[in-house]
C-alpha cells in the first residue's frame, strides 16, 4: 500500500473512533495543534506559546497533565493534509487550528474529534458553523473579520494612492481557500472607489515576480494581498518587489509594512489573545463541554500599519488623519 494511501486511511478510520476511544491512558489528556506557518517563525511561535501558558495557567502542563502534538504546515496545503491525518491518527482529545486552510482539512478529516480554530475568515459565511452563537457539531472557536474588509483596503490604498485605477488582488489558490469570498466582496467595493479589480494567482516566487511586474506596467496599479499562509511567508520578498516597481500596496499582516510595504491593515493584531482564549475553551471541552454549545468569537480590533519610507519612494503623500489613526508609522 502506498504512503500516500495508507495516511488517508488511516485519517478516515479514525475519524469514526468514538471519543471514549481517544481517551489517553492515566490521567494524560491529547491536543492536537495544527499551525499555518513554519516552526522557525518568530511571530507564530509566540502564538503557540500563549496557547501553550493559557493551558499551562489552568493546570494543562506540557508533559504532566497534558500532552501537546504540533505540526507546521509551512504554507504548503498538501503538508496540511498529511499532518491531519497524523494528528487523527494520535487519538487527540481536542485539535486546535490555525487558519482556514488548516480548518478545512481538518473538518475533511474527523467530523466527531473537537476541533477549535483561530486565524479564519468569517466562519459562517464559509460554512464551517451555521451561526456564531450556537455552531454545533464538533468546531466552535476565534475569527479575525468578515470578508467585507476587502473594501476597506480597497479604501485605505484609494486614500494613499488617489490616481489608483486598478487593483490587483494576489493570493495562492492552494494556502488562500478564502479567496473565492473576497475576490467577489472586493469586486463589489471596486465603483465605489472608482477601481478595477483582476485576481492574481501565484503560486510560486517566480509567480509573484511576475505578476508583480506585470501590474507595473499598467499605470496607476496596485496591489491587494489576501489573507494567505504563504503570501505571509513571502511578504518580504512581496514587499521588495512592489517597492521596487513602485507598486502601491496593502496587506493583512502588520509585518508587511515593517518589510517595506506600503499598507498593512489587519485583526492579526491580537491573535497572542486569541491563542490564549483559544486555551479556555480547549480547557472547557476537556473538562467536558461539547464544542458546538461554545459561541465562536470574532476580534474586535483592527490594526494600521503605514510605512512613511515607502510613500515617499513612490512619491505619494500620505494624509494626516491616517497618519493620526494609524497604530504602526514606519519612518
Amino acid at each position: 500500500m502506498r504512503r500516500r494511501e495508507f495516511i488517508a486511511g488511516l485519517a478516515c478510520t479514525a475519524a469514526g473512533w468514538p471519543q471514549s476511544a481517544r481517551a489517553q491512558s492515566g490521567n494524560i489528556r491529547r491536543i492536537g495543534v495544527l499551525m499555518n506557518a513554519a516552526a522557525n517563525e518568530p511571530e507564530p511561535q509566540s502564538y503557540l506559546s500563549a496557547f501553550s501558558d493559557g493551558l499551562r495557567e489552568l493546570g494543562w502542563v506540557d508533559g504532566r497533565t497534558v500532552r501537546i502534538d504540533v505540526r507546521w504546515n509551512a504554507g504548503s496545503a498538501d503538508l496540511a493534509r498529511t499532518y491531519a491525518a497524523q494528528l487523527i491518527g494520535l487519538m487527540p482529545d481536542v485539535i486546535l487550528v490555525g487558519s482556514t486552510t488548516n480548518l478545512i482539512t481538518m473538518q475533511q478529516a474527523t467530523n466527531t474529534v473537537p476541533i477549535v480554530f483561530v486565524q479564519t475568515t468569517d466562519p459562517v459565511a464559509q460554512g464551517f458553523v451555521p451561526n456564531l452563537t450556537r455552531p454545533g457539531g464538533n468546531i466552535t472557536g476565534f475569527f479575525g473579520t468578515e470578508f467585507s474588509i476587502g473594501g476597506k483596503w480597497l479604501d485605505l490604498l484609494k486614500q494613499v494612492a488617489p490616481r489608483l485605477g486598478r487593483v490587483a488582488v494576489m493570493f495562492n489558490p492552494g494556502t488562500s481557500p478564502q479567496a473565492k469570498h473576497y475576490v467577489p466582496a472586493i469586486e463589489a467595493a471596486a465603483p465605489t472607489f472608482g477601481l478595477q479589480v483582476a485576481a492574481k494567482p501565484i503560486r510560486t516566487p517566480v509567480d509573484i515576480e511576475t505578476a508583480i511586474e506585470d501590474v507595473s506596467r499598467q499605470p496607476n496599479s496596485g496591489i491587494v494581498l489576501l489573507t494567505d499562509t504563504y503570501t505571509r511567508l513571502n511578504q518580504k520578498l512581496i514587499a521588495e518587489l512592489a517597492l521596487r516597481h513602485r507598486v502601491p500596496s496593502i496587506s493583512p499582516v502588520l509585518d508587511f509594512a515593517r518589510h517595506g510595504g506600503l499598507l498593512s491593515y489587519t485583526s492579526n493584531a491580537d491573535q497572542a489573545v486569541q491563542y490564549r482564549q483559544a486555551a479556555a475553551y480547549v480547557d472547557r471541552i476537556l473538562k467536558g463541554t461539547k464544542p458546538g454549545d461554545l459561541p465562536v468569537q470574532g476580534s474586535t480590533k483592527m490594526a494600521l500599519g503605514i510605512n512613511v519610507k515607502t510613500a515617499k519612494t513612490l512619491g505619494l503623500e500620505v494624509p494626516a488623519k491616517l497618519l493620526f489613526t494609524a497604530d504602526e508609522v514606519i519612518e
